[in-house]
């Protein structure tokens, strides 16, 4: 029974962004399942868009001056023209990314064309704001509209456990959520074996840079043992709010050895991990996202690179017990020791290959988006709401 199913999120491939790459994974196992997809989405900031067998709708947004659609107005100019958007789409059945406000535009549209949706949530953005200190006003109706979105779902897709208990403190009923897991593409982020090694040793960073990474510990770090790697360099990618200040910061204290660069495709950030001494990634604790899981490591370990993770979440012990390279607290002093090691050392080909073995076993995006996809067409598939279903087309 071909569905014909709607994917509405502010980003979508080839924008670089865990959301980015975990639709487009579950596009493509939908697609490859025999449904239609149309992915409601914004046009990316740069990039050549290779949208294959799935139709991709793209409309112009608001971006902040980072590039990244993140703020209320950023979230408005997409959100406003997605109410009449999705009621000009025919679908059996909705799949939607946070922010919560796109959740509510969603709830609303598919009670008025009684349509099913699902809700993807790889993070819990009222939790989210309290980290980081909006006000608890502003706090309490953002979990209240976040709330409101979600229970109004069929389902609720959360990427971990932790993920899975933020929900439930907020107020989402437990019988609504399946955990469907967190993965990277691996396909897309893969170790490319022989390719020469790059001018001096790198550290490498590729992913948003926001408050809730806390990115600056890497500079900081790197700061303390810069003299005793004199060829060594800290290679950022990405976009995010802490950019300016991240630069400001890396100009005073290692002027020249650490280059934020803008972010890259898969194929070009994978040639950098395959050369890398370590791939960095952290979750700045006290923030609201200690639940999280950085899938900005599991890029650089599918490439092939041992990962220095600094800071809270489930991926520290996960580092530790399998061997994937450093985890730490999040303190200039310890990712320095982590980072002098790194340099201090060199991974062949086997010890690049065995990481990125053990990503495409334990943590493939591909898994992740059958798991998600059994959940998002199960229930439309038993309900009947196929294209040649009972409702007809609008």
């Amino acid at each position: 029974m071909s569905l014909r199913v709607t994917i509405a999120s502010r980003i979508f491939r080839p924008e670089a962004g865990a959301a980015a790459f975990r639709l487009g994974a579950l596009a493509d196992e939908l697609v490859g399942r025999g449904h239609r997809v149309t992915v409601l989405t914004s046009t990316p900031p740069e990039g050549v868009c290779d949208d294959g067998p799935m139709t991709v709708r793209r409309r112009r947004v608001l971006r902040d001056r980072s590039g990244s659609v993140r703020g209320y107005l950023q979230y408005l100019s997409f959100d406003v023209p997605l109410f009449f958007r999705l009621l000009a789409t025919r679908s059996d059945v909705v799949v939607v990314e946070p922010p919560p406000t796109t959740g509510v535009v969603t709830r609303v549209v598919c009670a008025l064309t009684r349509t099913p949706y699902h809700y993807f949530a790889a993070d819990v953005v009222s939790a989210a704001a309290a980290g980081v200190g909006v006000n608890r006003t502003v706090v309490r109706l953002l979990a209240a509209v976040e709330r409101w979105a979600l229970n109004g779902s069929r389902s609720v897709l959360a990427v971990s456990e932790g993920v899975r208990q933020s929900l439930i403190g907020i107020g989402v009923r437990e019988s609504l959520i399946d955990v469907v897991g967190m993965g990277i593409d691996t396909v897309r982020f893969t170790y490319r074996p022989g390719l020469p090694a790059s001018a001096g040793r790198t550290l490498v960073y590729a992913g948003t840079m926001s408050e809730i990474h806390g990115a600056e510990v890497f500079v900081r770090a790197f700061a303390e043992i810069a003299d005793l790697h004199p060829g060594a360099r800290v290679l950022m990618f990405g976009r995010g709010v802490e950019v300016p200040a991240l630069q400001r910061l890396a100009d005073e204290l290692v002027p020249g050895r650490v280059e934020i660069r803008p972010p890259e495709s898969p194929d070009r950030l994978s040639e950098e991990f395959s050369v890398a001494h370590a791939a960095l990634a952290s979750v700045k604790p006290g923030v609201g996202y200690d639940f999280a899981f950085a899938t900005k490591a599991l890029a650089g370990l599918s490439a092939g690179a041992p990962v220095i993770y600094s800071g809270v979440g489930p991926l520290g012990p996960v580092v530790r017990e399998h061997g994937l390279g450093w985890a730490v607290d999040w303190e200039p002093a310890a990712v320095a020791k982590a980072m002098d090691e790194a340099l201090s050392s060199d991974p062949d080909d086997q010890r690049r290959a065995d990481l990125s073995r053990w990503v495409l076993d334990h943590h493939s995006l591909r898994s992740v988006a059958a798991a998600a996809a059994d959940v998002v067409v199960g229930p439309a598939a038993r309900d009947g709401r196929s294209s040649s279903a009972a409702r007809s087309d609008r």
